[in-house]
């Protein structure tokens, strides 16, 4: 089924907007029917807000740079900051068995099958973009480990070290930040690992 016929099949008044959204995006095209614009608009940017609330309690110094650009991506996200695609800061999703983590890794590093089983114990499997959204409040393309609505383990991947600064997302398709790798793991607890090839 279309994603936009699966959107108005939910119905967009009942509980599963985040799900509806998730399956839409905020990358459906500008003939998108008015509901699902109101959506790109209004429901993600709590997330984006949730971010910004995230920074404003923990580390006021840094600042969520919205731009007029998408940042979805990570060719996207380079060129919109300026940076090589290696330095965009990468937040995936997954489960292991019924354990959800956020994996952070640089925007070039693939993960390695073997190396994650032996740090975790299983295969890893990637959340769809409803669970995304239900694990973390942000839509896919601004996932990021801050403004959670609860707490998830964070890893962050050794491939980060390589800058002084990266580039994660903010909680939506066209925001980020600028943040050293340290300060990420410092702010998020998370664990530095090493579970990407290479």
């Amino acid at each position: 089924m279309p994603a936009a016929a699966f959107c108005f099949s939910l119905g967009l008044a009942d509980l599963s907007i985040a799900r509806a959204y998730a399956c839409c995006g905020p990358w459906l095209p500008d003939r998108n029917p008015p509901s699902i614009k109101f959506l790109n608009h209004g429901f993600f940017d709590m997330s984006l807000d949730s971010v910004r609330a995230f920074f404003a309690a923990h580390a006021p110094d840094i600042d969520v740079i919205v731009t007029q650009a998408s940042s979805a991506t990570v060719a996207l996200a380079a060129e919109a900051h300026g940076v090589l695609p290696a330095q965009i800061a990468k937040t995936i999703c997954l489960r292991v068995g019924d354990r959800t983590m956020l994996v952070v890794t640089s925007g070039i590093a693939r993960l390695d099958n073997r190396k994650f089983k032996d740090q975790f114990g299983g295969k890893p499997r990637m959340l769809d973009a409803a669970e995304v959204v239900e694990a973390t409040s942000h839509p896919v393309g601004g996932v990021c480990p801050f403004g959670l609505p609860a707490p998830l383990p964070v890893y962050c991947d050794v491939s980060l070290r390589e800058f002084e600064e990266v580039v994660p997302a903010a909680g939506a398709t066209n925001a980020a930040m600028r943040i050293a790798p340290q300060r990420v793991v410092e702010l998020t607890g998370a664990e530095w690992v090493d579970v990407c090839q290479g």
